[in-house]
């Protein structure tokens, strides 16, 4: 064995370790915020008189949150190394759980719920992970271990939602997210293997973040990509956040109890993240076979097809289950190619800050979704108007991917 094959089997070995730590973190961190939609009702039943706009709003907060840190957990990232924004985030993390689980009035969910996990998945999601990844993969297979890393994190998704459907059961809301939080605890050895390294950027290559910012929200392609992912996020935040509590109303043909078909909808959310694993690899498989843009179109609009299709006909167990399945494939396949999207325009320098500002754009439409679906649901008693909006919504979106552009973005003269 000679010693480049040597070198090269170690790099491909870390990064295979690198991706693994990061599918890993990404799982729990989606993973504990899906469980947010389970407990909607009978937390706001327990503490503030079943009006569910109050913790809407909360979780609209978180995702709000979420996305306005991103960029700020990005440049932490890229100036000062990975793992302090990653431990920062943890450590909001698990802070707001506790906040949440002990809180009594709508301030305290507001700042656990809401600021707090907010600030904690901003510090261990996509924008800081990915990153990781995106420096550390060979360039030419970037775009499959980014996708790689995200269908991971779908495990999570896939897998707390269940466990909440039967610990809701069992136990109240506390000691649920009690039990949740604690499930927190495996970043904490997972985040000291996410360094970059190797042939990967290293982390003390000079970057410009201000020009670079600068430079990206002067491309048309940019600003059009960010202006699309608003509606994944509206999207995702709506469905996660309420689908639960739209089947425990809406769900016709059955004898099952509130707490059943609530129950319902969390596995019909496990079942949206366990499709996702599958549907985010073959996006990216896509992505590499064809314009990632044009892929992304293709989402947004069989996305818009499954929701109508969904609502035109009457809620059912089964419907509730195919559509979790079908929408769950078209769920975060989105983002591996919008992620690799940004490295093509400008590179992996600076990519925690870079799509750090795409994700805020991101999170601002699942602060949208969030809380626009609290307010419809308790003024009217309907869904209705939101799973239309998330359908016209769908529908530009994938007009807006057409007109962006796979190349590397001009570097000022």
């Amino acid at each position: 064995m000679t010693a480049g094959t040597t070198a090269a089997e170690k790099v491909s070995r870390d990064t295979v370790i690198i991706v693994t730590a990061g599918g890993i973190v990404l799982a729990l961190a989606f993973g504990v915020r899906a469980v947010f939609g389970g407990v909607v009702q009978p937390l706001s039943d327990d503490l503030f008189g079943g009006r569910i706009e109050i913790f809407s709003l909360s979780i609209a907060i978180q995702n709000l949150v979420w996305g306005l840190a991103q960029p700020g957990f990005g440049m932490i990232a890229d100036r000062y190394g990975d793992r302090p924004a990653l431990w920062l985030g943890f450590v909001c993390y698990a802070a707001g759980m506790g906040v949440c689980v002990l809180g009594t009035t709508p301030l305290a969910q507001h700042l656990g719920a809401g600021v707090l996990v907010g600030m904690g998945i901003s510090g261990t999601a996509f924008g800081t992970v990915l990153a990781v990844v995106g420096r550390v993969a060979p360039p030419d297979k970037r775009s499959f271990y980014l996708g790689v890393a995200s269908a991971m994190g779908s495990a999570g998704q896939a897998l707390l939602p269940l466990l909440v459907s039967w610990l809701i059961a069992w136990f109240d809301w506390r000691m649920t997210l009690v039990i949740v939080t604690g499930l927190l605890a495996p970043m904490a050895l997972c985040i000291p293997f996410l360094r970059t390294g190797g042939h990967g950027v290293s982390e003390d290559d000079p970057v410009d973040l201000g020009q670079t910012v600068r430079r990206a929200f002067g491309h048309t392609s940019f600003t059009l990509l960010s202006a699309g992912f608003f509606v994944c996020g509206f999207h995702l935040a709506f469905i996660t956040a309420h689908l639960p509590n739209f089947v425990q109303n809406f769900c016709t043909g059955t004898n099952l109890s509130p707490e059943e078909l609530r129950g319902l909808g969390l596995r019909a959310l496990a079942l949206a993240g366990f499709a996702n694993i599958f549907g985010t690899l073959f996006a990216s498989r896509l992505g590499g076979r064809f314009p990632k843009p044009y892929v992304l179109a293709a989402i947004y609009a069989l996305r818009a097809l499954v929701i109508l299709g969904f609502i035109s006909f009457p809620v059912t167990p089964a419907s509730v289950l195919v559509f979790g399945f079908v929408m769950g494939g078209l769920w975060l396949s989105t983002v591996p190619l919008t992620s690799a999207l940004v490295l093509v325009m400008f590179g992996p320098r600076a990519m925690g800050t870079l799509f750090g500002f795409v994700f805020l754009s991101h999170q601002l439409g699942s602060f949208a979704g969030a809380w626009l679906g609290g307010v419809w649901f308790d003024r009217t008693g309907s869904y209705d108007m939101v799973w239309y909006v998330a359908i016209v919504l769908g529908i530009a979106s994938a007009v807006i991917h057409l007109l962006v552009q796979e190349r590397p973005a001009p570097v000022p003269a």
